[in-house]
């Protein structure tokens, strides 16, 4: 996977929160999730309104993916954002667990 460029935002593990962030100015971009037994759930991503339009949102899921592979843990989409997303990128979607490859219809 190839180094964001220079300008992307920087993303932080709060694993204090159970959630990534960017934060910018007073405002936080989340992604949340909750680990589990070789897995991690991701369960809501939320980027305020003033900071739309930016792709935070996919800032936030490539770094909680690319944690997920650098931890060998298993992805579990429910975050609809992080579904969506997996689903249309194949080179991340051996990071799925096998239940949610079924649910995406990838199998």
């Amino acid at each position: 996977m190839a180094d964001a460029p220079a300008n992307t935002p920087k993303v932080r593990d709060n694993p204090e929160e159970r959630r990534f962030e960017i934060v910018i100015g007073d405002q936080i971009a989340i992604a949340e999730y909750r680990l589990q037994e070789g897995g991690i759930m991701f369960t809501h991503t939320e980027v305020p309104e003033s900071l739309g339009g930016r792709g935070l949102a996919k800032t936030l899921v490539r770094a909680g993916l690319k944690h997920a592979r650098e931890h060998n843990l298993k992805v579990l989409p429910v975050c609809p954002f992080f579904a969506k997303y997996i689903a249309e990128h194949p080179e991340e979607q051996d990071l799925l667990h096998p239940t949610y490859r079924k649910i995406l219809g990838l199998d």
